[in-house]
């Protein structure tokens, strides 16, 4: 699994299970802060509801500049349309493989791949 420290689980539960299509597990035992885990395939993420200690501002524009997460797609362009229908800004890969990049609620970076 991968942590992502987030300012808001219920925001950050609407980004990653409403609009990206993660399914929450909820299984996640009672810890001592709020959170969620979240299904990615075989994998996981969880969402850890805890002070940031990483600086939020000044990140680079481009998600694929900054430390990120990757997740595969069938097909990139619905997702694409997903996120522009929520307002979500994204770029572009510029290296020619079919990926866009995205910041999360809490300023996060995703990297949405197409793999076929």
């Amino acid at each position: 699994h991968v942590s992502l420290i987030v300012a808001d689980t219920e925001r950050s539960l609407a980004f990653y299970r409403d609009l990206l299509g993660l399914t929450l597990d909820r299984q996640r035992p009672e810890l001592s802060f709020p959170g969620a885990w979240l299904w990615v395939g075989d994998r996981q993420i969880h969402l850890l509801e805890l002070p940031n200690p990483d600086p939020v501002e000044d990140r680079p524009q481009h998600g694929g500049r900054d430390r990120h997460l990757a997740l595969s797609v069938k097909d990139l362009e619905p997702s694409a349309q997903r996120l522009k229908r929520a307002g979500i800004a994204f770029t572009r890969s510029g290296s020619g493989r079919r990926a866009i990049f995205c910041r999360d609620p809490d300023g996060n970076a995703l990297e949405l791949v197409e793999v076929g």
